[in-house]
């Protein structure tokens, strides 16, 4: 790959890296490390009914999962920029052929082309 092209592709991903940073940095900020008293803004010595307790905790767990997934989403844009400082960025790490500039554009961290890619979704289990 060009020396142009992995600048253009460091660029995209450094500017979603920061997006992803920004949006973790607003996770932190919201219902994961708030109390429920905090969360709702209630700071009156009242019981909580157990529903809203219930709601709480669902909304906690969910923004949890948000978090994981988001800080996996940052390794593989970690990795992806380890790759062009590494040289091997834009090779499908199954089959060693380059990754469509097409594929590249939508997703910059991609591993691999279309076809190891379908390949692989392919030998997953299903999900019941």
């Amino acid at each position: 790959m060009r020396a142009r092209d992995l600048q253009k592709y460091e660029k995209l991903l450094l500017q979603k890296r920061q997006e992803v940073l920004r949006e973790m940095g607003l996770l932190r900020e919201s219902v994961a490390e708030a109390t429920t008293k905090e969360a709702t803004g209630d700071h009156s010595s009242h019981a909580f009914h157990m529903a809203d307790l219930g709601t709480d905790a669902m909304e906690r767990e969910k923004t949890f999962m948000f978090a994981s997934k988001t800080k996996r989403f940052l390794y593989h844009i970690d990795e992806a920029l380890r790759r062009i400082k590494d040289k091997t960025y834009g090779d499908c790490q199954k089959c060693g052929k380059p990754i469509s500039p097409e594929r590249l554009s939508a997703l910059p961290h991609a591993r691999y082309c279309i076809k190891c890619k379908e390949e692989e979704e392919k030998e997953k289990p299903a999900k019941s």
